[in-house]
C-alpha cells in the first residue's frame, strides 16, 4: 500500500449522515466504525458516534471523517485535518517528526486501540495533521 494523503473532516454528531451524503455525490465504498466498536469512549452518549469513516471511489478519491467527542472543542469551519496513512513506518515517522517539529503534538504517535500507530499534531503553520501507520508496533 502506498502512502495516502487526504482530507479528514470532523463533525459534531453528523458524520454518518454527511458521509452517506458524500457517498451519494461521489459514489464509492463507505466504511464506518463507531466509538463503541473500539471501546474509544466511556461516555454512553458517544457509543453510536462515528470514530472513523472512509469513503473511497473508483476514481481514486478518498475522504475520511469522524464525530468530534463531546469533551473536545468543535468549531465549524476549522473542523478539518490532513491525513497521512500507509504502511511504510520509516517514511511516515519521518513525516511525523518534520510536521510536529515546532508545532504542537495533541496525541503522540503511538499504538492505537485499532492496532496501528496513530498521532495528531498541529504544525507550526496551524495545519492539523493525522498520521496513521498500518500494523505498526507501539514503539514511538
Amino acid at each position: 500500500m502506498t502512502t495516502r494523503l487526504n482530507p479528514y473532516i470532523g463533525f459534531r454528531d453528523t458524520a454518518k449522515d454527511a458521509m452517506e451524503f458524500y457517498q451519494s455525490v461521489f459514489g464509492g465504498e463507505l466504511t464506518v466504525s463507531t466509538f463503541a466498536e473500539f471501546q474509544a469512549s466511556e461516555d454512553p452518549a458517544e457509543q453510536d458516534k462515528i470514530m472513523h469513516s472512509m469513503l473511497t471511489t473508483e476514481a481514486g478519491l478518498t475522504l475520511m471523517a469522524s464525530d468530534t467527542p463531546n469533551s473536545m472543542e468543535f468549531t465549524p469551519g476549522s473542523n478539518y485535518s490532513v491525513s497521512l496513512s500507509g504502511e511504510d513506518d520509516g517514511e511516515l515517522r519521518g513525516y511525523w517528526e518534520k510536521l510536529s517539529d515546532g508545532g504542537t503534538v495533541s496525541m503522540p504517535l503511538e499504538k492505537a486501540p485499532w492496532g496501528d500507530s496513530f498521532g495528531m499534531c498541529v504544525d507550526r503553520y496551524g495545519v492539523s495533521w493525522l498520521v496513521n501507520i498500518s500494523g505498526a508496533g507501539s514503539d514511538s
